[in-house]
């Protein structure tokens, strides 16, 4: 038994399928697509024209705000137009598109090692910023920002979560691998600039490797630990690995900086170290390219922008029987419309489910057995909730503390009516906040 917190549930993970497999870079993309608003928050304004020349890590935007943040070119070469494209989603936004001359050229100073020691923490946050670094672990949340907490919010721990309890992903498993001592200097980096005097890793123990790797890189600094955690979803949740690790629990409404805790992942520490040590903007991040269905599961570094078909071809194709294919993991992804949409720098994973696994059940009444509140992680009563929210009595399922509802999507899977849990909640979140916007 690893630490852990209350309620949760372990659906088979299928990791087996990529977890041996090191990263791998791909050949460099003939032309990218790279959407302004890759985060939560403002989306950034283009400061680029058509026909302008760009380089690597060339900013092509710029923030409009506190919490927004830039894109960086991925490739070099000719803006080829400014135009409206659809995401994973098949939401349409405004997208930058960079035909590639092939020659990888860097811009001024962008991936050169620097001296940083002399660097205030001021200038880091800064740097952060503008290196348009966003949270990897798929909430996309502006990374400066998090490490701006008020005054009078003291941090004691930053804990990194490298616990990706998702089924089938393992980049950052591969990540922690082959990277540790990156991941290591960007969390002494974080703790720097929140001034915290700890840092906690988060790994689950179906992780032996990097839980050893990471130990071994870390054990020479008094202040770092590693947190075993128990293999069971969704352990990676912010106040799930905050009750693990350190037993606090961060209030209803409230944010882990309200317990004394900054959470990151364990990519995003890697980004903050290349953003600092390297003056590296985040225009490339390795995504699991897995399921039953493609022919060679992969962990690829892809250039943000990229096509996700050419991943997908690039681990081999989709085989004949493939169902759907999903941008993340099975628990937290959504299904896609369109395989040319672009990786973006929240895309973890690409997941190709097979006909044999991808059965879609009718849903069917509840019938009262009470799974989903047994392994609801946030202590909440989906099955009622659900049913507040078919009958549209959005003041009840407010009070039932609908909005604390993290979108895990554990009650749906135990459930054996299998109700459409996350589906209801999502649309009784949006009422509810409608109403509190008013």
């Amino acid at each position: 038994m690893g630490y852990t917190f209350k309620g949760g549930y372990h659906p088979p993970d299928g990791k087996s399928l990529s977890e041996s497999c090191t990263i791998e870079e791909m050949a460099l993309p003939k032309v990218v697509a790279i959407h302004l608003s890759q985060h939560i928050g403002a989306p950034s304004k283009a400061i680029v024209s058509i026909g302008d020349e760009v380089k690597v890590g060339q900013p092509l935007s710029e923030p409009t705000g506190f919490v927004s943040i830039p894109v960086h070119s991925s490739v070099s070469g000719k803006v080829k137009a400014i135009a409206k494209i659809p995401d994973s989603n098949g939401v349409k936004s405004d997208a930058i598109i960079i035909e590639s001359d092939g020659n990888d050229t860097f811009f001024d100073g962008v991936n050169i090692k620097k001296d940083y020691s002399s660097m205030t923490i001021e200038e880091m946050r800064k740097k952060i910023s503008e290196s348009g670094i966003a949270g990897m672990g798929g909430a996309r949340f502006p990374t400066h920002v998090k490490l701006s907490p008020p005054k009078e919010k003291k941090i004691s721990h930053v804990i990194l979560n490298g616990v990706e309890c998702e089924p089938y992903l393992t980049a950052d498993d591969r990540l922690m691998q082959e990277s540790p001592e990156t991941i290591i200097e960007g969390l002494l980096l974080m703790m720097k600039i929140t001034g915290a005097e700890n840092g906690i890793i988060g790994i689950e123990k179906n992780k032996p490797k990097a839980i050893s790797i990471i130990k071994k890189a870390s054990e020479k600094y008094g202040n770092i630990a590693v947190c075993e955690c128990e293999v069971k979803y969704p352990q990676g949740g912010e106040k799930q690995l905050i009750y693990a690790a350190l037993r606090r629990e961060v209030p209803s409404g409230g944010l882990p900086m309200d317990v004394g805790v900054v959470v990151s992942n364990v990519g995003t520490a890697h980004a903050v170290y290349e953003a600092i040590a390297l003056n590296k903007p985040m225009y490339e991040r390795i995504v699991t390219v897995t399921g039953e269905a493609i022919n060679n599961p992969k962990n690829i570094k892809a250039r943000i922008g990229t096509p996700i078909s050419q991943l997908v071809e690039f681990a081999g194709g989709l085989k004949e029987d493939i169902f759907k294919v999903v941008n993340g993991g099975p628990m937290m992804g959504a299904a896609m419309s369109d395989l040319e949409s672009p990786v973006h720098k929240g895309t973890s994973g690409i997941l190709c489910i097979s006909k044999a696994s991808g059965k879609i059940m009718e849903e069917q009444p509840c019938i009262s057995c009470g799974k989903c509140v047994s392994v609801c992680p946030m202590k909440l009563v989906p099955s009622t909730m659900a049913t507040f929210v078919q009958y549209e009595k959005y003041d009840e399922v407010h009070k039932m503390g609908i909005l604390d509802c993290i979108s895990c999507g554990t009650c749906a899977y135990v459930c054996p009516s299998k109700r459409n849990l996350v589906q209801y909640f999502m649309r009784g979140k949006g009422e509810v906040m409608k109403k509190l916007r008013k």
